[in-house]
């Protein structure tokens, strides 16, 4: 589960969009390093 989760993180980095992954607004990347994000987040898997 982890590795799919980070495998989509880096997506829109790999792709050159953002530098890094907390900066792409839609992603959950955002919740996982600390910062608020557009959804509540689930994180307890």
């Amino acid at each position: 589960m982890r590795q799919k989760i980070e495998y989509i993180h880096q997506n829109p980095v790999k792709r050159g969009y953002v530098d890094q992954a907390e900066h792409w607004r839609y992603s959950s990347a955002r919740d996982y390093a600390g910062t608020e994000g557009l959804l509540a987040v689930d994180k307890l898997w």
